[in-house]
């Protein structure tokens, strides 16, 4: 008879929306059992592990109780503000970690979670599923294989023309930031990771909350305490420029494509779902894509085929996740990376509030 292999034993820390595509896709991997759930909120964690049939995994209201079983790894799935604490806790118990985006809020919290993950030893990566895409995969590969020459500018951001969320997403004291945070870090992996993540030198930004705060245009706007809107201009090392745009909400059909310039070419990418209200932003795959170079001394421009058969990206991103720690590999989108990118945020936060160019610190 076959050894049994030994499944690798998980939990769930925050039990809201995002934790139930956590959920299903652990469910489908039959190396994997989630053993346990934490929620602060009275209840929530049963009731969650009862929706999937987990009947025999374990409810707690504080994750410090969670981490007390057996576990191999965790997903941390709470709301920003506190993604920093229940990391920590859970790698200082030895326990892997994928934390779901943001990285943070703070930039002093990233830099303690990623010196928590390099002294425990354990995997820390966060959840950028977009990263995944075979798309996204394929404009990583045409401007890292040089096709561009040299890239000096970078145009990103997207963001929806109406598409404000509700929950904790638009509490200050819970999310800590609003659309930078929620989208605006996926506009900012999509550029980062395509020119190898150089370091973020300056930022000087500006944010505001025209649509959040008007109940014209949201319900809740007597609740609504972080950013709708912000745009940033970032210095970058090797002599790198990033504009960046971001909007949960604006009177336009589009914040502008993704582009990159270089001294040989230049790449434009088009917003998934441009024309919808929730479209344009970077957080699944991409639309069409053109490539602007010269031929025989001619401007051309040329249009670069896109995939489009289905592909579960957030699936990847945890099956990543689950086969670094079983194979004992490194983290798949390692928090060293994501650092740079919750230095921005953290810079557009401080830039925009202080109205002048901020120096990062790293």
């Amino acid at each position: 008879m076959a050894k049994e292999t030994k499944k690798l034993r998980v939990g769930i820390i925050g039990t809201g929306g995002i934790a139930h595509s956590h959920a299903r896709a652990y469910l489908q991997m039959e190396d994997v059992q989630i053993v346990g759930g934490a929620d602060i909120v009275p209840g929530k964690a049963r009731k969650f592990l009862d929706e999937f049939e987990l009947n025999s995994a374990k409810d707690f209201e504080d994750h410090e109780e969670l981490l007390k079983m057996d576990l191999d790894a965790v997903s941390v799935c709470t709301y920003n503000t506190t993604h920093a604490v229940c990391t920590i806790n859970a790698l200082n118990k030895g326990v892997h970690v994928l934390c779901e985006k943001p990285m943070s809020v703070t930039l002093s919290d990233a830099k303690a979670m990623d010196a928590a993950a390099k002294k425990s030893g354990k995997i820390l990566t966060i959840g950028f599923q977009p990263r995944y895409d075979p798309n996204m995969l394929m404009i990583k590969d045409i401007i890292q294989s040089g096709t561009l020459g040299k890239v000096y500018y970078v145009q990103t951001g997207g963001g929806r023309r109406r598409g404000i969320p509700g929950g904790t997403f638009i509490d200050k004291e819970l999310a800590g930031v609003g659309a930078l945070a929620d989208i605006g870090c996926y506009g900012l992996d999509m550029a980062l990771n395509s020119i190898g993540y150089p370091k973020p030198l300056t930022v000087s930004a500006y944010a505001s909350s025209y649509f959040g705060t008007n109940p014209k245009y949201y319900k809740d706007a007597d609740k609504f305490t972080v950013d709708d809107f912000s745009s940033a201009f970032i210095r970058l090392e090797g002599d790198i420029v990033l504009d960046f745009r971001m909007s949960w909400a604006i009177h336009m059909d589009t914040m502008g494509d993704t582009i990159f310039l270089g001294t040989d070419a230049g790449l434009k990418v088009k917003p998934a779902g441009y024309g919808t209200p929730w479209g344009g932003a970077w957080d699944g795959t991409i639309g069409p894509v053109f490539m602007y170079h010269d031929v025989c001394g001619n401007m051309a421009e040329t249009a670069i085929p896109i995939k489009t058969q289905p592909f579960d990206r957030f699936f990847a991103k945890v099956r990543a996740f689950v086969d670094a720690v079983a194979l004992g590999g490194e983290a798949p989108i390692p928090c060293s990376q994501i650092l740079y990118n919750q230095a921005i945020i953290d810079g557009i936060i401080r830039s925009s509030e202080s109205g002048r160019e901020v120096t990062i610190e790293l």
